[in-house]
């Protein structure tokens, strides 16, 4: 076991009508301007926006608002917000949407809140020294973002998807209903669920220590998430399996599930980065594109974890050849992913990537990575083609 850090200072209201708090715990935050945050035109035509408006303005609130963010958020809107916020002397940051809308809020807060170009920081050239403070309504169940310190941004220009971290950007609170996750579509919820399950996973498949509460923490919540999925695919409308799968999003990234470890390996996470940035896909569609490409390259290095992986979260047999185990656990995972409408491979994903392509992702992610990414093991440009191109190969 390692020594580690846990920092979690986001104040959560979660339930039905969560949201119908906002003004007050904005009040309580001390805001007096808010800039307002958010992505798709659902939350309007439904009445939701207004409804969180309202109680903004019951408080006696001042607030601007920006909608437009989509999925795997871009620099340009950043920036507008950035100006829109500025205009406006907004001493608040308030999002309305999903992980997009917080990545997108959490940058915003970042330029407003520093000197200088926004996406030095998600180049990594320089740190933030502040960042505004915010909070969230959330609408759909992915990204952890709520409770995380990461923000992921795409510059169109060179289609570049860079990630910054920093405790400086976990939001100051969260206010999360399930019911506002019952109108995502189907393939968005699977989308989500194997976001979460993947931010475990980049966790749990770690080479340098483990405790034995910490593996309880993830195989709970994996198990959790799969069985619950399948349940909200069923039905909708169903409240608890909704709930399950929300509170599991923000443990799965609030940095829990990677205490006493070396933080985890996230090398799927940052090869994912290029195919969101290249073909603009789902995000967690990208990854499970690639995670089992990637745990067959990996599994030979690390098979204690891998062994375990498959007895205890997947619930193969432990008998015979230990490598049969593990491929079962492999094997059975892409069945999950599979059994939700989750791609497996390119050809699932609805991309036919060529060669230049298959290069390219791999020759960026060497450039955004220091030339080499994971913990479980070291991964060189050569081997994030490698995964790449059998991923193609399905």
């Amino acid at each position: 076991m390692k020594g580690f850090k846990y920092y979690t200072p986001t104040e959560i209201k979660f339930g039905r009508d969560a949201e119908l708090q906002a003004g007050k715990m904005l009040k309580k935050y001390g805001a007096t301007k808010v800039f307002v945050h958010y992505g798709s035109e659902r939350i309007v035509k439904d009445g939701l926006l207004k409804r969180i408006l309202d109680t903004l303005d019951k408080e006696g609130i001042a607030h601007v608002e920006l909608g437009g963010v989509v999925p795997n958020p871009r620099l340009s809107k950043v920036r507008e917000g950035i100006e829109v916020a500025r205009e406006f002397g907004a001493d608040f940051l308030f999002g309305v949407g999903g992980g997009s809308v917080l990545d997108s809020l959490k940058a915003i807060g970042y330029g407003l809140a520093n000197e200088g170009d926004v996406w030095d920081f998600y180049e990594h050239t320089r740190m933030p020294e502040a960042c505004m403070p915010m909070g969230h309504v959330l609408t759909l169940s992915a990204t952890g973002s709520v409770m995380s310190d990461s923000s992921v941004i795409t510059n169109e220009e060179g289609w570049k998807k860079r990630g910054c971290n920093s405790d400086l950007c976990r939001p100051a609170f969260a206010l999360m209903n399930p019911e506002l996750t019952m109108s995502v579509s189907p393939y968005q919820t699977a989308s989500g669920s194997a976001d979460i399950m993947m931010h475990t996973m980049e966790r749990y498949f770690n080479k340098m220590g483990s405790m034995e509460i910490t593996d309880a923490i993830a195989t709970g919540i994996l198990k959790t998430v799969m069985r619950n999925t399948k349940k909200a695919l069923e039905n909708p409308n169903d409240y608890n399996a909704r709930a399950e799968i929300m509170w599991c999003e923000s443990l799965s990234h609030n940095g829990l599930t990677g205490c006493g470890t070396d933080g985890g390996d996230w090398s799927c996470h940052k090869m994912e980065h290029e195919i969101g940035g290249l073909y603009d896909v789902a995000h967690g569609a990208g990854l499970t594109t690639i995670w089992g490409s990637w745990a067959r390259l990996v599994c030979d290095d690390l098979p204690e974890r891998f062994y375990k992986f498959a007895v205890e979260v997947m619930d193969v047999e432990p008998v015979g050849d230990e490598m049969d185990v593990i491929y079962q656990g492999i094997e059975r995972m892409e069945d999950f992913f599979r059994s939700i409408g989750m791609p497996t491979n390119f050809k699932e994903l609805g991309v036919e990537p060529t060669e230049e392509e298959l290069h390219l992702m791999a020759n960026k992610c060497e450039e955004a990575n220091n030339g080499h990414i994971g913990s479980a093991l070291t991964l060189y440009v050569e081997d994030m083609y490698r995964i790449y191109k059998e991923a193609a190969k399905k």
